[in-house]
């Protein structure tokens, strides 16, 4: 691609960040440019984001209808999986899968309760409830 030719169509993330890209000079050599977006990866990206948001919801749902602790929700909602928040807790993976039943979640220590809040960079009553506070 030539350097002139290197998209800078508006995106989400062109407000906040600009993408490096190889292009041709008018001599034939390769250089950086800058991007400041791209129409087809702004459209996967809103894709993949509409994907984690439904995620995030069907979480929500299945803590408030008693079939999964909030952990679900802050897994979903911070993008984590049980082999992330194994190693940002310590916790074994299996100790994870029996802290996701609301009736194990519930009986959880006020220790254990604040590394997964510290993992989830929320307070231990805003883990409890669900509350989402970003600063």
């Amino acid at each position: 691609m030539k350097k002139e030719n290197v998209p800078q169509d508006s995106s989400s993330l062109g407000k906040i960040t600009k993408e490096v890209c190889y292009a041709t000079d008018s001599s034939g050599k390769y250089v950086t440019e800058l991007s400041s977006g791209w129409e087809v990866k702004t459209n996967a990206l809103d894709v993949a984001w509409k994907d984690i948001e439904e995620r995030i919801a069907r979480a929500k749902q299945q803590v408030l209808n008693g079939k999964a602790s909030p952990l679900l929700f802050f897994m979903e909602y911070r993008l984590m999986d049980i082999n992330i928040l194994s190693d940002y807790t310590g916790f074994w993976k299996w100790q994870i899968k029996r802290h996701l039943k609301p009736e194990i979640f519930n009986k959880l220590s006020s220790k254990k309760l604040q590394k997964y809040a510290e993992a989830f960079n929320v307070k231990v009553e805003y883990l409890k409830t669900m509350t989402v506070y970003e600063a």
